[in-house]
């Protein structure tokens, strides 16, 4: 980046980023990055960065408040830590606990080797499950025979894999799998918006299992993953990575990359209240805080959740891109976190975690064993668990008081891993209206959306409402919204 001398001074451009969350300090990373000629302010509502992603120590455990990780064949997580200079902070998952566990009449068995979201990688291993009967394994194995679907419409993740794989394979084991990443309602949740690798696989191949047969096509070998069985069962955990001090501390490095840049002012405890161009160009946007004079920037990127951004969206020329947002649905759910000795368990805790099908009629979603995934999660001979409530299935749950969650938190560890004493510790945390629900026709509102927002020039939004729900997305995100402001002249 070429220097400015004091004879030849730069007229900056002032470009607001709306929320302090991953999304928006990627956004800011992004716009700094890549013009000399941008001076960025990041308005925070609270009083901390990083917005879901959240650390804690105490007592020689590390705690993830929020999510505990991100997948790495998604490259923009790993660009932003590399351009940050935190990529040597990264860790992967435990080798010897690669598996995930599935409840299937009240205990925990573990899912079929090789068995990714709604992969079978291992015929032979789905052969033998017991999670499965002969009848719902003969069923799944015959994917291969079932036609493909010639329509183009969006279609439910639920009818996807009943259609493909038969409904016990999808009640005992896609269903629980898919729900731990989503938090949704799988019969309203569209696999063109959340999974289209597999849409593609039925459509290459005329099979999932086909599709996953075939070495450089799509499935394990399309994401960089090799056939080798200890990749392990559930999720692709071979590809997942976190920090090794916890997410926070990514989220510090960001904070201290921005700060060292000199082109960009953080304000916490900043809430925005309207956003509105300033004429009918809206070639100038003015931002109204809930305290202080209004603010005029050059371009804004509003990186919050969907419903929030909808908000501050008063003016009736933005009306019909406020309906728009408001129409995302979200879910809440909590996460109770729990030290534990792990001599206080008549189940050996092997594995990363326990999902649970809904058809179990259980009271939690699933648990994570997170000290078993990542090290130094734990002290020596205890473990540190993460129990997921609440989420579009179970609602009701979160209208009771923690101590209540707790409790029943405790009972059902009780009940499904033998748990004999009290946890050392447990903690709830709320996250309300969190976590987007990708419904079927969820694209085509967010074609409307980019639509309606092209009409605004130099407003961009972003976040984890629109393209993907994890880590990587959000940084994708936002760092293409700072791509687009800067492609489209604002700077």
């Amino acid at each position: 980046m070429p220097a400015e001398s004091a004879s030849s001074p730069v007229t900056r451009t002032r470009i607001a980023v709306i929320g302090g969350g991953i999304t928006g300090l990627a956004a800011a990373q992004r716009l700094v990055s890549q013009s000399e000629k941008t001076q960025v302010t990041l308005f925070e509502a609270s009083h901390r960065l990083g917005g879901i992603i959240r650390t804690e120590e105490a007592d020689g455990f590390l705690m993830e408040l929020g999510p505990d990780s991100f997948i790495t064949n998604k490259p923009a997580g790993v660009q932003l830590c590399q351009e940050i200079g935190f990529a040597d902070q990264l860790v992967s998952t435990e080798q010897r606990f690669r598996r995930s566990l599935v409840l299937r009449n009240g205990k925990p068995l573990p899912v079929p080797d090789g068995f990714q979201l709604m992969v079978p990688y291992n015929a032979w291993a789905v052969w033998n499950t017991p999670v499965l009967s002969w009848s719902g394994r003969l069923r799944l194995l015959a994917e291969r025979f079932i036609p493909a679907r010639t329509s183009s419409e969006d279609e439910s993740l639920e009818s996807f894999a009943i259609r493909r794989f038969g409904r016990q394979a999808f009640e005992r084991l896609i269903q629980p799998l898919v729900s731990g990443i989503y938090t949704a309602d799988p019969a309203k949740l569209s696999l063109k918006a959340t999974l289209p690798r597999f849409l593609d696989m039925e459509r290459s191949h005329g099979s999932v299992i086909r599709a996953a047969r075939a070495p450089g096509k799509s499935g394990r070998a399309e994401s960089g993953e090799s056939d080798d069985r200890s990749l392990g069962s559930g999720a692709r955990y071979g590809l997942f990575t976190t920090a090794a001090r916890g997410l926070g501390s990514l989220v510090t490095a960001a904070e201290y990359w921005l700060k060292k840049s000199g082109r960009v002012t953080i304000r916490t405890g900043c809430e925005a209240a309207e956003i509105r161009p300033d004429s009918d160009a809206g070639t100038r946007w003015t931002l109204t805080l809930r305290s202080g004079p209004p603010e005029k920037f050059d371009a804004m990127i509003v990186t919050l959740p969907a419903y929030i951004a909808a908000r501050l969206m008063r003016l009736p020329a933005l009306h019909e891109l406020a309906a728009e947002l408001k129409g995302i649905e979200y879910a809440s759910s909590a996460i109770v976190l729990s030290g534990h000795r792990l001599s206080d368990f008549a189940h050996p805790m092997d594995a990363f975690g326990l999902v649970i099908p809904s058809i179990e009629r259980r009271r939690i979603l699933a648990v994570s064993f997170s000290s078993r995934k990542f090290a130094n999660r734990a002290p020596e001979g205890q473990v540190l668990l993460r129990t997921f409530v609440g989420g579009a299935m179970q609602p009701e749950l979160l209208q009771r008081d923690d101590d209540a969650i707790s409790a029943m938190v405790s009972e059902e560890l009780r009940q499904i891993f033998g748990m004999s004493a009290e946890p050392m510790f447990s903690e709830v945390v709320r996250y309300n209206n969190a976590m987007p629900q990708y419904h079927v026709g969820h694209l085509a509102r967010v074609a409307r959306i980019a639509a309606l927002q092209s009409t605004f020039p130099g407003l961009e939004l972003a976040g984890n409402a629109f393209s993907g729900v994890g880590i990587p997305d959000s940084i994708a995100s936002g760092r293409d919204a700072a791509d687009r402001i800067l492609q489209n002249g604002a700077t």
